[in-house]
């Protein structure tokens, strides 16, 4: 039986509950409704219960996710989605930039960071999934903690590579002992849809835009978790921006900001225009705090793109464009503060899993905490960078790729990245998107250089024709 993970209403319904009690609403009748049923928890790492429901748990699952649809926030006021809302909560959103725009990224700081964002999403891939004591576990075990090089399974016991099995799917392709070239993977499947994103559309795309992409270009079986209940609404003639919330308890997940890097890479020294941009890209799967996370990596992204500014003030800019009473202002706030003032990472990484334990794995708040977290802790270093993020657990490949897409733009070249990262990806990424499959990342940094230019030529054109 076809088992279709992140969808299924009875798979759904826990997942609704917990990001009811997260986001201030009151569903503790509707939940009483569904245990008294024996409706199931949700899924706690897969896409999917173990056994399938039965017609009556499902309706009733689907009937359930209305009615919590319907309940008020008490968050609402502080944690909006609409722009003008956003920007309204924050008082030092960034000013654009003058009549001088900010040099755009070199050819080669974008390679660096194409190149960061491939590495630091293969050195998660094999442990995603996994808790954070197993990732440490089998780190020792390899004689690699702390974190500093690829996982391997040489040298690991059985009994700990079975009470800690590596994610099936990406194990044969992202261990040290298989690695050979980039194997595909959603945090780099969607920077090269953005790619094509602003190739038709331009720097004024529409959400409506992204989702005409998507259905183009994007195979639903490459989707997961909000992605793909919105592309299932889509197909449904639901229309954004409310595919993000129709039966889409990953709203506030972690999918918009694994977006985000393209939009940061094509705004350099205008983290507005960049949060801008992610927000539109972002709203069609997310809301609130998934949104911001986008926003914030984009903003960050955008100051980094400059080549002048360190790693601590690109976050600060990211931060100008969250709003401050948020939970992720609070959380970003808070894993800063932990990473400036301990000295030993373990030690932040298990505050922040302390803090932040009844979120999902693949929510926004935790993850986005741990990446601000271990880039402030390395100070930007690109191997120091990603090994934090990495060795944190929570949703791990996402995690390094972001921290790396960071960490490699802020080094400027390619050289500058350790070979022992480099040269196993052989220039080659496997993607299932259009005709990128098994192109380069040299051609990739080119085709983004030639798209800033395409890009800041309409804008120079539009301004000339509208003062």
């Amino acid at each position: 039986m076809l088992r279709l993970t992140w969808v299924q209403p009875e798979d759904l319904l826990g997942h609704e509950l917990a990001q009811a009690y997260q986001d201030g609403r009151a569903p503790e009748a509707i939940a009483a409704r569904w245990h008294a049923a024996d409706g199931p928890e949700a899924p706690p790492r897969a896409g999917t219960s173990p056994t399938p429901a039965s017609r009556y748990l499902r309706a009733l699952a689907g009937d359930l996710l209305d009615e919590l649809a319907e309940l008020p926030s008490g968050l609402a006021d502080t944690e909006p989605t609409d722009l003008g809302q956003i920007r309204a909560h924050c008082p030092d959103w960034p000013a654009r930039p003058g009549p001088t725009p900010a040099p755009a990224p070199t050819q080669a700081h974008l390679e660096a960071a194409w190149l960061g964002r491939a590495v630091g999403c293969l050195l998660g891939k094999p442990v995603e999934k996994l808790p954070l004591e197993g990732i440490r576990d089998l780190a020792r075990a390899g004689g690699n903690w702390p974190l500093r090089t690829w996982f391997t399974a040489r040298g690991v016991p059985d009994d700990l590579l079975r009470a800690h099995p590596w994610n099936r799917r990406s194990a044969p392709t992202s261990l040290a002992e298989n690695i050979d070239g980039m194997p595909e993977d959603d945090d780099l499947n969607y920077p090269l849809l953005n790619l094509l994103l602003l190739q038709r559309y331009g720097r004024d795309f529409t959400t409506a835009d992204v989702a005409r992409l998507w259905l183009d270009e994007l195979p639903a079986g490459r989707t997961f978790t909000a992605e793909r209940v919105a592309y299932r609404n889509l197909l449904t003639g639901i229309e954004p921006p409310h595919t993000a919330h129709h039966r889409n308890p990953f709203r506030e997940w972690i999918g918009a900001l694994i977006r985000a890097d393209v939009h940061g890479w094509t705004n350099p020294g205008d983290p507005a225009a960049a949060a801008e941009a992610a927000h539109r890209d972002a709203t069609l799967t997310h809301t609130a705090n998934g949104v911001y996370a986008a926003m914030f990596t984009a903003a960050t992204i955008a100051e980094a793109a400059t080549g002048h500014g360190d790693v601590h003030a690109c976050l600060r800019t990211g931060l100008t464009v969250v709003p401050p009473a948020s939970r992720l202002a609070e959380a970003i706030r808070h894993a800063v503060h932990l990473a400036r003032t301990t000295e030993d990472f373990d030690t932040v990484v298990d505050a922040l899993h302390t803090t932040h334990g009844a979120y999902h794995w693949v929510h926004a708040l935790p993850n986005t905490a741990l990446i601000a977290a271990a880039l402030t802790h390395a100070n930007g270093d690109f191997s120091g960078s990603i090994c934090r993020a990495v060795s944190g657990g929570w949703d791990t490949d996402s995690n390094g790729a972001t921290a790396g897409s960071v960490a490699g733009l802020l080094t400027g070249a390619p050289a500058a990245l350790p070979d022992r990262w480099t040269t196993p990806l052989k220039n080659r990424l496997a993607t299932s998107v259009a005709d990128f499959d098994g192109i380069g990342f040299d051609t990739l940094a080119q085709l983004t250089h030639r798209l800033n230019h395409q890009l800041t030529h309409q804008l120079t054109h539009r301004e000339t024709r509208h003062p």
